[in-house]
């Protein structure tokens, strides 16, 4: 019941009560009691209390508050029968009656039940008889920490609501505003209300400021036409405010802030809408965004509110992991510790929010990492402090025991926060510095000495600290410890080039160079004063990294190629300078996968999946990925955002596939069905877009359907790092009806034509987020010279009576990537017609031969490094695969619709091939195929021994589980002979 979830909810509170604080001073409970008593003899309702005035927990816990709290021993003894009312009801349903009281005192006022006086004093009254309530039931140990928290925000948000209905009411009848809905006043009013802070997170304390943001809509049907809408709400705020915070002889129900609005000293207490968007998006800083962590609309116009949070969640929660938060976090709780008394832990005048060890801590530790992390995974996109520790350690941020210390501290502290504003009613947070109040303070937290009580309390502040400090306290360490590292002048250091030396770097001179020419300005990505100031703090760190890959100088060089191309490496500098398991993975990026390291230069932020948990799963799913890549590209309205939000995902997940492969997370196998499943995701969903564009602007074709083949690598999921995309493009139509219907009609084969231009153009054009893919459509038919997408009756008819082997060869690979319903099912039966058809296997023989011996005259064949033109290499196997598929395919349908590897082990199987060949063939493409993988991933362009660099080779010597490059040449050339042994002796 309005957030409560108490098990057992028949018994009234009097019953279930669990604990009750020892006294420090009999004599002054004992007097409040006999008080008390006197009191309730003489009013009727309260007579019922009597009996548990004299013995039991309810004695001993009224015996504390007279003791302890002034606050709330005056609220029993004010009103001996809202007492027993509490006492001798079941608290939950206490709260929600007095909840509900305080929401819809408006209603009352508008049926001329009570007056705004009338009303005024009700919402105070409320307050004080739920204060009660509250306090009996946490200190009475009913109630947890997070049920107390969530009762004191739920009459929070009833006094809000209530209170605005109640103002906007009067407006109304003034004929400042039209109410859309007299019943609810807020709907449609234009004016939203947000609550902040612990308030917003339903995490509220005890006797706290609630901390609210109101804008409005100055275009709502609400307002009169003509009437000045900032004058109108900011009265209507000032009004809310007065109406909760003004103390009375009943006292007062909330105090507000309005000061986490933007630019609060000038601006006014309501703000519009448009102004509060240009400002977060311009000038809004980090605290704003974790102010907003919390953020919830709780009166006015909630789906006014709802929506603009929704629009400003770009602002709250960043695209990419954002580290800049943690520094910014940092800085703030630096200021806070400059207070005084908040440096150290103590116990008398300790500050258990502000001081160290204490809440505050505990909220920047979560807060922070939803700032960073949140953007890239929602569920860490939560207001409770505790929920989101749970979450935390769900997606793999924090360890089970960084959630249960934290949480346990959070509740132990919250606690002691309560009972220190239990006392007078007051918003402190501060331990007491006198001995005997703070001896009495521990006893009214239950403890029965003041050693205890400190004990508990420090304990906890350590562990908070020791949880904090991981995150915060020490900044990451950028000096050396191997001694000195200076870049300044114009000369070498000879204490710098010895460090550089021990360091790794072969060349220390050429080293000291390059990073004293960054100082210089020589790289303009790094001239900027920002960019300037992190290197210098970042350079000694980002040094040793280098010096640890195995190749220092070349990812040196590397990384001065990349400052190079980038227009500016600020935001890389920040990333690489939060995070030392980043350093370390991007210098060995630098110097063993130039290629990934290019990405990163184009795109800092892909270095993020680094450090995601969900990295070192090895996902290689087609549907997972497509998945990935279509929540990565989103609803983009415009056709552009939708290109640049495509090469983003691609960019991202082929990053994330190349690092995991370089991790050793997955195999290159998988690595290949991977890069294909993230190809797959980009040409479907490019499809769909371009065809969605394409027939707004030329209508549909009546029964027309399209199919999408890979061929290729791309067809068997061998895809690399660097693949063409091989594609054909088949459609169908009815003859009949061979025209577009739309504003701009086509013929059928003019309309399917352009279409497919469409989707080359969009994987293929660059933008300003670079290219995507390159496309081959040379495997259509006639290839060239033929129409970019074919007829299906057109390609049925070629591939049946024009086509070439070597065409046929292909579709051997064909896989169906997209395909209208019922489509792909004709189109799949096709090729398998087409590649199972009977020849002439000596023909088929020849003309296989024929055309590696061609390809091997165009393109060479004697380069020892290149796995796949190499003679015995990649395609002299799938050659004998493709062979042995068109050869015998007629009379074993098993070899249709396989890989090499598949298709070697099938030929085994119907005696096509002996046993050991087919082990040898399949053993000698897994080897090629994974360096060959390795190969793409690393270096851009043609794999030549003289601009490969050491490491490089060194790596694969590694994969291939050899000692060194010479070894490993000598084992693939042995090994490319035993093949081309194969393929004569099977190709004969």
């Amino acid at each position: 019941m309005n957030g409560l979830a108490v098990p057992d909810q028949t018994r009234p509170l009097i019953d279930r009560l669990m604990q009750a604080p020892p006294v420090s001073d009999p004599k002054k409970a004992a007097a409040g009691l006999a008080d008390l008593l006197e009191r309730a003899r003489e009013v009727p309702e309260a007579t019922v209390l009597l009996p548990y005035l004299e013995q039991g927990l309810f004695r001993d816990l009224l015996s504390a508050l007279a003791d302890y709290s002034p606050f709330l021993w005056q609220l029993v003894v004010a009103d001996p029968a809202r007492t027993a009312r509490l006492a001798l009801e079941t608290p939950e349903a206490v709260h929600s009656s007095i909840v509900d009281d305080q929401a819809n005192l408006f209603r009352r006022v508008r049926g001329g039940e009570m007056t705004h006086d009338d009303a005024a004093r009700a919402l105070r009254r409320n307050r004080n008889g739920h204060a009660l309530l509250v306090a009996l039931a946490d200190i009475g140990g009913l109630w947890s920490t997070e049920e107390v928290t969530q009762a004191l925000s739920a009459f929070a948000d009833a006094s809000v609501a209530g209170g605005l209905n109640l103002i906007l009411t009067e407006t109304a009848d003034l004929g400042r505003i039209t109410l859309q809905d007299p019943e609810a006043p807020g709907e449609g009013s234009g004016i939203t209300v947000l609550a902040l802070g612990k308030h917003g997170a339903g995490e509220l304390n005890y006797s706290s400021d609630i901390d609210l943001v109101i804008f409005f809509d100055p275009e709502a049907r609400a307002l009169k036409e003509g009437a000045e809408a900032t004058t109108i709400y900011t009265r209507i705020a000032q009004k809310l405010a007065r109406l909760l915070q003004e103390r009375t002889p009943d006292g007062y129900v909330h105090r507000v802030d309005y000061r986490l609005r933007p630019d609060p000293g000038s601006t006014p207490t309501a703000m519009s809408l448009s102004s509060a968007y240009v400002y977060y998006e311009t000038l809004g800083q980090n605290w704003e965004r974790a102010a907003f962590i919390k953020a919830r609309p709780v009166a006015g116009d909630l789906i006014l509110g709802k929506t603009f949070l929704e629009e400003l969640r770009p602002f709250i929660w960043r695209k990419y992991f954002d580290f800049a938060s943690i520094a910014d976090v940092h800085a703030m709780k630096r200021q806070i510790h400059a207070v005084r008394g908040h440096d150290q832990i103590a116990v008398a005048g300790h500050d258990i929010k502000l001081g160290r060890g204490g809440i505050r801590e505990i909220e920047f530790f979560v807060q922070t990492q939803q700032l960073v992390f949140g953007g890239r995974r929602p569920a860490l996109r939560g207001r409770r402090t505790l929920d989101m520790l749970v979450e935390l350690h769900n997606e793999g941020w924090i360890t089970a025991q960084a959630r249960d210390e934290l949480s346990h501290a959070y509740r132990f502290f919250r606690t002691i926060e309560h009972r220190l504003q239990m006392v007078a009613d007051e918003q402190t947070q501060r331990l007491p510095s006198d001995d005997e109040e703070l001896k009495r303070f521990a006893r009214f937290c239950g403890y029965p000495h003041l050693k205890a009580f400190s004990k508990a309390l420090t304990q906890q502040a350590r562990i908070v600290q020791g949880h904090y400090a991981l995150l915060f306290e020490e900044g990451p360490v950028l000096a050396s410890d191997v001694g000195s590292l200076v870049f300044t002048g114009v000369s070498d250091d000879p204490e710098t080039l010895a460090t550089l030396q021990r360091m790794g770097f072969r060349e220390p001179e050429k080293a000291a160079e390059t990073v004293r020419g960054w100082h210089f300005g020589r790289r303009s990505a790094i001239t900027s004063a920002r960019a300037r100031e992190v290197l210098t703090e970042l350079t000694p760190a980002l040094l040793s990294a280098l010096g640890g890959t195995a190749d220092p100088d070349g990812a040196l060089a590397a990384l001065d190629s990349a400052f190079g191309r980038m227009p500016a490496a600020v935001e890389l500098l920040t990333i690489l300078q939060s995070h030392d398991k980043l350093r370390l993975r991007f210098a060995d990026l630098l110097g063993t996968a130039p290629r990934l390291a290019n990405t990163v230069a184009q795109s800092p932020h892909v270095l993020d999946v680094l450090i995601d948990p969900a990295f070192n799963i090895p996902l290689v799913d087609e549907a997972t990925i497509e998945d990935q890549v279509r929540q990565i590209i989103g609803s983009p309205e415009s056709y552009e955002d939708f290109l640049d939000r495509a090469r983003d995902a691609a960019r991202q997940i082929r990053f994330i596939t190349g690092a995991r492969l370089l991790s050793g997370i997955i195999s290159p196998g998988q690595a290949g069905a991977a890069y294909a499943a993230v190809a797959a995701a980009i040409i479907r969903a490019s499809f769909e877009r371009v065809r969605r564009e394409f027939e707004a602007e030329h209508g549909v074709v009546p029964g027309a359907k399209v199919a999408i083949l890979g061929l290729g690598r791309l067809g068997t999921k061998e895809l690399t790092a660097g693949s063409d995309l091989d594609l054909v493009v088949v459609y169908d139509f009815d003859e009949e009806r061979r025209e577009s219907r739309g504003p701009r009609a086509l013929d059928a084969v003019v309309y399917h034509t352009r279409l497919t231009q469409r989707l080359v153009a969009a994987l293929t054009v660059p933008t300003r987020r670079g290219l995507l893919y390159e496309v081959d459509l040379r495997l259509r038919p006639q290839g060239g010279k033929g129409p970019v997408a074919s007829q299906f009756k057109g390609f049925l008819a070629y591939q049946q009576s024009e086509a070439e082997l070597w065409e046929h060869m292909a579709l051997t690979r064909a896989r169906i990537l997209f395909a209208d319903p019922g489509f792909a099912a004709t189109v799949g039966e096709a090729i398998n017609r087409i590649v199972g058809a009977v020849r002439d296997p000596r023909h088929v023989v020849s003309d296989v031969r024929a055309m590696r011996d061609l390809i091997a005259r165009e393109k060479g064949d004697d380069n020892p490094w290149d796995l796949k033109l190499a003679s015995g290499g990649l395609t002299d196997l799938d050659f004998i695969a493709q062979a042995l598929v068109l050869a015998h395919a007629s009379e074993h349908a098993s070899l249709i619709g396989r890989t090499s590897e598949e298709v070697f082990r099938e030929a085994s199987k119907a005696a096509l091939i002996s046993d050991g060949d087919a082990r040898d063939l399949i053993e000698a493409h897994r080897q090629f195929n994974a360096i060959f993988q390795w190969q793409r991933l690393t270096i851009e362009g043609s794999f030549d021994h003289d601009r490969v660099p050491p490491a490089i080779f060194k790596r694969l010597a590694t994969i291939a589980g050899l000692p060194d490059a010479k070894v490993l040449q000598t084992h693939l050339e042995a090994m490319r002979r035993h093949v081309r042994e194969i393929y004569d002796r099977v190709l004969r």
